[in-house]
């Protein structure tokens, strides 16, 4: 039996809607911002796709470290949207739905939605392994783009 639930967040930061999609389209960088993330591969695109990579990340469960991988595709990379759905065995996925829009004084502000779909077993797990790692995401996302070196609060 698989278990979904969404999480989401939003991060505001001076810069300009096309850094922002840059930073966060490429899933190359992301290494740069994704605690778990330890390598990140470009893969031929599959199918539908804008853009496909493997990602490796590193786990721990209690004193346990492991390392796992998985596929990911990027589905829409446009200037104030990007979604991109990460696929794992067994039946795991996470979905991140970024939405940018320019706002007044040249903040951008950058509300993401994760949706996790995982077994019944992993799900608390998994879960909660997501919305830390993209929480602290959130806070070097905005630092990151961020281009007077005083980065707005993420929320």
């Amino acid at each position: 039996m698989l278990r979904r639930d969404t999480f989401s967040y939003t991060v505001q930061a001076r810069c300009s809607v096309a850094d922002a999609a840059a930073l966060l389209g490429d899933l190359t960088r992301q290494g740069e911002l994704h605690p778990l993330i330890i390598r990140v591969r470009q893969l031929p695109t599959r199918p539908g796709a804008r853009a496909s990579y493997v990602i490796n990340d590193r786990l721990e469960a209690g004193p346990l470290r492991f390392r796992t991988s998985y596929r990911a595709d990027v589905l829409i990379n446009d200037a104030d949207e990007i979604v991109m759905v990460a696929r794992q065995w067994p039946a795991t996925s996470v979905r991140n739905h970024t939405r940018l829009r320019a706002e007044p004084d040249g903040l951008v502000r950058i509300d993401v939605e994760i949706t996790l779909t995982a077994p019944a077993p992993l799900f608390r797990y998994a879960f909660g392994q997501a919305r830390s790692a993209h929480l602290a995401l959130a806070t070097r996302l905005a630092a990151a783009l961020d281009q007077t070196g005083d980065p707005p609060p993420t929320t």
